[in-house]
């Protein structure tokens, strides 16, 4: 999100390097402060999170998903339609045990399963999001929640109770105009010495991003984004006769907007170059 006062910041940020690289525990203050942060949000609702003690540095949430994709490597994969096409490139490239839409086939107790809330394709929760989340529980299927959109949503609950839930991926990314950072991390309820857990038991991550995170983390809150743009949402979303969509940066149109579609029953506009801008192009 290339909100002018947050780029203004980081160019003040004082980016001593070498004092970052040189700090062995700069990793642990990242997550910590990264938790705190998720708990701070008061646009958003949580239950469960504390649940979740374990947390790693990540490049993204995409590193998550790697990671997840290789502990479940003997499991068909599942996802919903409209999902980050990250999931479905990888999957048909590589997994040679297969991946299904949710919405083709039922669940079976082989397959792992990846859900982004909120939702990639809405910007809201998946409609079908409680009823997969109770069918993986009754069939012990891991799930990895997608919470790259946290930090420019509202109204949201983001109930992570269910034991089939076992991992949580976070990015500043859509938050922050820090897509190039890579600035991610990864919640999980246990410690199974994954490689994701020796980069951080080493400090064997990207330091330069956890010292960038933990400024911009300390300075502004998970609310910012929304609380500052939801009034120009719902005026381009009035203008172009969509409806404004939980999470700020997207409208959600109807067949009128077919060139937008991405495999769903809706189709999803985004403003996040307009947002700032203050205006719709002509």
């Amino acid at each position: 999100m290339q909100d002018p006062w947050l780029l203004d910041f980081i160019r003040s940020v004082s980016t001593d390097a070498v004092t970052w690289l040189g700090n062995d525990n700069i990793h642990r203050e990242f997550v910590d402060i990264y938790q705190d942060w998720i708990a701070s949000a008061g646009c958003n609702r949580w239950t469960g999170l504390e649940d979740f003690k374990h947390g790693v540095v990540m490049q993204g949430t995409t590193e998550a998903f790697d990671k997840f994709y290789m502990q479940n490597r003997h499991c068909r994969f599942r996802c919903f339609r409209g999902e980050y096409m990250y999931h479905q490139l990888t999957w048909r490239n590589f997994w040679s045990s297969g991946w299904c839409f949710i919405d083709d086939e039922p669940l079976a107790a082989d397959d792992a399963v990846v859900i982004s809330l909120p939702f990639a394709d809405t910007g809201n929760q998946h409609i079908d999001h409680n009823s997969v989340i109770a069918e993986c529980n009754r069939l012990n299927i891991p799930v990895l929640l997608d919470c790259a959109y946290f930090g420019i949503c509202a109204d949201l609950d983001f109930d992570v109770s269910a034991p089939c839930i076992r991992q949580i991926a976070f990015s500043l990314s859509k938050t922050f105009p820090v897509a190039h950072a890579r600035i991610g991390m990864r919640l999980t309820r246990e410690d199974d010495d994954d490689p994701g857990f020796v980069y951080q038991k080493t400090a064997y991550v990207n330091r330069f991003a956890c010292g960038l995170g933990i400024q911009l983390m300390q300075r502004v809150g998970p609310d910012y984004i929304y609380s500052k743009y939801a009034h120009r949402q719902q005026e381009f979303c009035q203008t172009l006769g969509v409806l404004p969509s939980q999470s700020v940066l997207f409208g959600i149109g109807d067949a009128d907007w077919a060139d937008y579609n991405r495999g769903t029953d809706t189709n999803r506009l985004s403003f996040h170059q307009y947002l700032t801008q203050g205006e719709l192009p002509e």
